[in-house]
């Protein structure tokens, strides 16, 4: 068993191994190109990629995987145990590559008085 350097230590986690930066899963990136979406919008997969899946990274290959039946935002970042930032960068160059679709969430209705009662009695319930 090799020593690691003290340089390489700020690199690894005790239970996880090597650390990946995010940047790193994006390709550089920072935000996500053309139109946003919210956390709980649905990615779904148009069809299946005509590139070659070697070609894809391993995250975004795995959103695809993930994406056969339409999923949340929310819930692909949850379970790929990745910031919501990456999730968003990896799905919006997916998007771009005609490989995923996102259908929006509908806004809720909070101007129903009905629905707006129920909060304020669960509220004083509490």
């Amino acid at each position: 068993m090799t020593a690691v350097e003290p340089s390489d230590r700020e690199w690894l986690d005790q239970d996880a191994g090597p650390v990946v930066r995010p940047y790193a899963l994006t390709g550089g990136l920072t935000r996500p190109s053309g139109q946003r979406f919210d956390l709980l919008d649905m990615v779904g997969v148009v069809r299946r990629p005509a590139e070659d899946m070697r070609h894809l990274p391993p995250e975004q290959a795995e959103v695809l995987q993930r994406c056969q039946i339409p999923a949340p935002l929310v819930d692909l970042a949850a379970d790929m145990n990745l910031p919501v930032g990456v999730i968003r960068i990896l799905v919006s160059d997916l998007r771009e590559r005609g490989l995923v679709t996102i259908h929006r969430a509908k806004p809720a209705g909070f101007d129903d008085l009905k629905i707006l009662q129920e909060v304020v009695d669960g509220l004083r319930r509490i």
